[in-house]
């Protein structure tokens, strides 16, 4: 339950960032990036596996480039569940977005772990 809350945290700081990179991207503030790293947190654990499951012959053939079209639609349809609290404008951004808030998420998870060790 810890682990899961500091995710949420880290995922929160990561849609901050992006938020304050792009002026595409709307964020309504902290408790929005809170609640938008919560349902993307629910959305990765339940929908995340099952389109990679049915996307895996695309994923397999471009080489798993086709991971951050997965994510992509999963932080879509966090921006589709949340409405006006986090909003992002179009699809390509959503890609580019997904695809910084990973490597956010890569940095600072492993920060995180070294700070355990």
């Amino acid at each position: 339950m810890k682990n899961w809350l500091l995710h949420i945290v880290v995922n929160a700081i990561a849609i901050i960032a992006v938020g304050a990179l792009f002026d595409s991207v709307i964020i309504s503030g902290v408790g929005g990036a809170l609640l938008a790293a919560f349902i993307l947190s629910i959305l990765n654990a339940i929908v995340r596996p099952i389109l990679i499951v049915l996307t895996l012959p695309i994923t397999i053939l471009s080489l798993g480039l086709f991971l951050f079209v997965i994510n992509a639609i999963t932080l879509w349809l966090t921006d589709a569940f949340l409405g006006g609290t986090f909003d992002i404008d179009g699809f390509g951004m959503t890609i580019l977005a997904a695809i910084i808030i990973s490597l956010i998420n890569l940095v600072l998870n492993s920060l995180i772990k070294d700070m355990k060790d």
